[in-house]
C-alpha cells in the first residue's frame, strides 16, 4: 500500500535524493523538477535541482504543484490543470517515493494524443513493490469523482512494468501511437 499524499516541504530531501535516482538513472523526464519555458503570454515556470536545495525554492514547487489543480493557475497555452500527488510508504512516513498526476481534462493534442490523463513515476530505488499499482489503483475513482469517465493512461512501448501496471488497474490496450502503448481504464463514473 502507497499512501497519495498532497506534495509537502516535508518531503524536501527525500524528493531531492529521488530527483538525484532518476538522473543518475538516465530518467530526468521523471524527477519531479518543473521546467516550463515560456510561451505566448505564459511567462514560464522553471526550477532546477540546484535551486531547490534552498527550503524556500522548494516551497515555491510545492505551491506550484498544489496550485497546478487551480483552472486559474499559470500553465503553458492549452495544458490543463492537474492534481498532483506525491507517493509515500507508510512505514516510512515523509519518504518521496513517487508520484502520480491526473490530468483534468486532455484538449490539448499531445495531451490527447501520448499524454494522457495519468502520469506517475516511482523512485529507481523504489521500484517493484507494487507502488505505482496501487497509486493508480487509488486515482481511478478520484478521477470518476471528477467525472472523467475513461482515463488515457500511456507508457512507452519498451516500459513492460508500466504496461503490467495499467493492465493490472483495468487498462484496455487501444494501440500503438508515436513510440507509446495506449490504454483505456473505465472509471464507472
Amino acid at each position: 500500500m502507497v499512501l497519495l499524499s498532497t506534495p509537502h516541504t516535508r518531503f524536501h530531501r527525500s524528493f531531492l535524493a529521488a530527483a538525484d535516482e532518476f538522473r543518475a538513472a538516465g530518467e530526468a523526464q521523471h524527477d519531479g523538477v518543473v521546467n516550463w519555458p515560456a510561451e505566448g503570454e505564459f511567462p514560464g515556470v522553471v526550477f532546477t535541482r540546484e535551486a531547490l536545495d534552498d527550503p524556500a525554492e522548494f516551497e515555491r514547487l510545492v505551491a506550484n504543484r498544489v496550485g497546478d489543480a487551480d483552472e486559474a493557475s499559470p500553465r503553458p497555452p492549452g495544458w490543463s490543470s492537474a492534481t498532483y500527488w506525491w507517493m509515500e510508504d507508510p512505514e516510512r512516513p515523509h519518504e518521496y517515493v513517487g508520484s502520480i498526476s491526473l490530468r483534468h481534462r486532455i484538449d490539448h493534442p499531445l495531451l490527447a494524443s501520448i499524454g494522457g490523463h495519468v502520469g506517475y513515476g516511482v523512485r529507481p530505488g523504489a521500484r517493484r513493490r507494487g507502488y505505482a499499482s496501487d497509486a493508480l489503483r487509488q486515482v481511478v475513482p478520484l478521477a470518476a469523482a471528477r467525472g472523467i469517465e475513461r482515463l488515457l493512461v500511456t507508457c512507452d512501448l519498451d516500459n513492460i512494468a508500466s504496461a503490467r501496471t495499467i493492465e493490472a488497474n483495468g487498462g484496455r490496450f487501444e494501440r500503438e501511437q508515436s513510440g507509446k502503448r495506449r490504454y483505456w481504464i473505465e472509471t464507472g463514473a
